[in-house]
């Protein structure tokens, strides 16, 4: 069971990089494998009509007839792997920056000079 957090808590998943389902994985296994079969077969029938018509031809049609099976076995055996290109599946939370509060040296270079000499100037009147 996954967890799942509303957007205020830390934890926040991600529906596309969930893995895509043990049906379809080997649904698209077994299509691959016989596309490649048929691939082979076809090859094999071509290398026999064209041995005495074009005998080069027909040795590279038999070659592919004879790699493609081990070719399609190892792609139908391929396990489920996470694919590389998807975004992982924990986001972490936004977080917010912290401000420290400005410090009494900050606060004088801030105040205009204008403004410091009217302080000046209005501090020596009043007492």
């Amino acid at each position: 069971m996954r967890k799942q957090r509303t957007t205020g808590g830390a934890e926040v998943f991600r529906i596309t990089g969930a893995r895509q389902s043990l049906a379809d994985d080997v649904r698209g296994r077994q299509r691959r494998y016989v596309i490649s079969m048929s691939i082979r077969t076809l090859s094999v029938i071509l290398a026999a009509v064209l041995w005495n018509v074009e005998r080069h031809v027909a040795i590279v049609a038999l070659a592919a007839g004879m790699l493609l099976p081990y070719i399609a076995v190892v792609i139908a055996n391929a396990g489920r792997e996470n694919a590389p290109s998807l975004p992982s599946t924990f986001v972490p939370a936004p977080v917010r920056p912290v401000l420290p509060p400005p410090s009494v040296a900050d606060r004088a270079e801030s105040v205009p000079e204008s403004a410091a000499r009217e302080g000046q100037e209005g501090s020596g009147t009043r007492s």
